[in-house]
């Protein structure tokens, strides 16, 4: 492994950041998309190097880009994915289940996007309050009837929104805690927020399906950090927080649902602490998420998957075959600027969203065009870049198979469909 960084410490514990898991050379900012304007420009390529604390074992990226100059005008919106708002559905039914939720309870979720969950507990009557950064993104919700708050979430928000009668009996966040480069204050802010006796749940990657799996494209500026079950324990101990249960689930290639309460509740709300808990920290410990050793051939499988896939899409466009991509995620953006993919191997890429469609993919400049240029052109084959939706899309557009066209994954692997 690459000797230590030099002058870098770790944003949950202080100790002087560790060994590079692995280095993915310089990126744009991968949900920096360009308008035609933009081409004429130099694009700024930023480091992409994830490091490992021997400290408290939090895998992490140095602050290159400040969450403002990521979050405030945001190209993400979460109700375009079919599945991801059953899976958002699928959380409310279990929460207002199992947590006793109604009219007299308040949910707050911390980087709510679009609305696309707190819907759902609109539509049952609870009290909802949505804290998102990106303002276009936070609009969206608010057209829906969604309170949403347009800030950064931290220590002196939440001190503001429990002054104002907003403390959480629920409070949650969806694929935001990698989000976040100041983990003190954002975690001690949840502390504030959350009633004495209420539950928080965060979903987030799990940094070992993230190894075991070769998704390194979820690597990419705006998630800071990379959590397994063993560190994000310790964050979220240091602020008075017992992880009371855990969930495996399978969304974005294999997350983590966990589910905490102040040390100091009474409990009678969440219920007794779960073996799952005790179980996924023994599983971690027993794999060796505590030792150098458990990352060190990361490096060399990415290397791999990279020169894999190069070696398919030149073997394919020298026979005279034509590629385009599905999709247009910050996943994909990072695989394409690692392996150097450009025009010369995929046509043009598509997304479901207008909010893409128009624009061009940032580094690689590819241009997102909408779904249906795929039946228009009839490629032979499709990549989807997002591949934890592989099962959701391949079925939307099945119809490829009508002239032969093909699926192809690259995560964990290049595999065709």
């Amino acid at each position: 492994m690459t000797p230590p960084a030099q002058n870098l410490v770790c944003r949950s514990c202080g100790a002087p950041l560790g060994r590079v898991m692995v280095d993915l050379g310089s990126s744009p900012l991968a949900n920096s998309y360009l308008a035609a304007a933009d081409l004429a420009r130099a694009e700024l390529f930023l480091p992409l190097c994830v490091y490992v604390c021997e400290g408290c074992w939090l895998c992490q990226l140095p602050e290159c880009a400040t969450p403002q100059e990521i979050f405030t005008d945001y190209a993400y919106f979460s109700s375009f994915s079919t599945s991801w708002l059953e899976h958002a559905r699928d959380y409310v039914d279990a929460m207002v289940r199992r947590f006793q939720l109604g009219p007299t309870s308040q949910v707050v979720e911390i980087a709510s996007n679009d609305g696309y969950l707190l819907r759902n507990f609109v539509e049952r009557g609870i009290p909802v309050l949505g804290v998102e950064p990106a303002a276009n993104v936070a609009e969206a919700a608010r057209k829906l009837g969604i309170p949403t708050e347009v800030r950064f979430f931290g220590r002196a928000a939440a001190r503001d929104l429990v002054a104002r009668g907003f403390a959480a009996d629920l409070l949650l966040g969806n694929n935001v805690l990698a989000h976040v480069p100041d983990l003190d204050d954002f975690v001690g802010g949840l502390a504030i927020l959350l009633k004495d006796d209420g539950v928080l749940t965060m979903e987030f990657p799990h940094l070992v399906q993230m190894i075991d799996g070769n998704q390194f494209d979820t690597i990419y500026h705006e998630h800071y950090s990379y959590f397994s079950f063993v560190a994000v324990e310790r964050v979220f101990g240091a602020h008075g927080f017992e992880l009371f249960d855990v969930e495996e689930l399978a969304t974005h290639g294999g997350s983590l649902r966990i589910f905490a309460r102040h040390k100091k509740a009474p409990g009678k709300r969440s219920g007794p602490l779960t073996a799952r808990v005790a179980d996924l920290l023994a599983r971690e410990r027993a794999a060796g998420v505590e030792t150098l050793g458990y990352y060190a051939g990361y490096s060399e499988t990415v290397r791999e998957t990279k020169r894999a896939l190069l070696e398919f899409l030149i073997r394919e466009k020298r026979a005279g075959r034509s590629i385009v991509g599905y999709g247009a995620p910050a996943k994909g953006n990072t695989l394409l600027n690692y392996c150097g993919i450009r025009g010369d191997f995929l046509d043009y890429t598509v997304d479901r969203s207008p909010h893409k469609q128009g624009l061009f993919l940032p580094g690689t400049r590819i241009p997102i065009r909408a779904p249906a240029a795929i039946f228009e052109t009839r490629p032979d084959y499709v990549l989807i870049l997002p591949w934890n939706l592989r099962a959701e899309i391949a079925g939307q557009m099945a119809a490829i198979r009508d002239w032969g066209g093909r699926f192809v994954v690259a995560i964990p692997g290049v595999q065709l469909l």
